[in-house]
């Protein structure tokens, strides 16, 4: 197992319009094939709410005009020392056209209780509704790649009641 970390800080941002949400099909080439929310790495020494504005911006068009940080999901993979922390947030309102010519894949607006039948990664399915309940969350999993085994996860939903942490 490695000792040294490699992390790598990351953004999501769920753009809602009403029951809508917005999504991308990103093809197999660019990594994580399938139906997801617009997101993308954070440029050092930006902000990382600001990465996830500007994300949206250069994956859909849109400007955002309200987001609200929903939560934290990490990605530890032990033998490689690689850690993935993805700050999630969702976009309330927002400004502008989409993209006629998106570069991570076609844009679709997407009813939220009907994504059945929308490919993509098992992973990002389970988090949607996360988006949409009260207060933030937290998922961390720890990855064993070579044996391609989780070894552990920890999901926990905190409420705006401080006292009050759901694991």
């Amino acid at each position: 197992m490695s000792t040294e970390v490699n992390c790598k800080i990351l953004t999501m941002s769920m753009v809602q319009d009403g029951n809508n949400i917005l999504l991308l099909n990103r093809p197999n080439e660019k990594g994580f094939p399938g139906y997801i929310a617009p997101g993308g790495k954070v440029e050092f020494p930006e902000s990382i709410v600001d990465g996830a504005i500007r994300e949206v911006k250069e994956e859909t068009g849109l400007i955002v005009k309200e987001i609200v940080f929903k939560g934290l999901s990490e990605f530890c993979e032990i033998h490689s020392g690689l850690r993935y922390m993805v700050f999630n947030y969702l976009v309330t309102s927002f400004e502008g056209e989409l993209l006629e010519s998106p570069p991570e894949g076609e844009l679709i607006w997407a009813d939220r209780n009907q994504l059945d039948d929308l490919p993509m990664q098992d992973w990002f399915r389970e988090r949607i509704p996360l988006f949409f309940q009260p207060g933030v969350f937290e998922h961390s999993t720890i990855w064993d790649q070579p044996n391609d085994k989780e070894l552990h996860q920890t999901v926990r939903q905190y409420t705006d009641n401080l006292a009050s942490a759901k694991a």
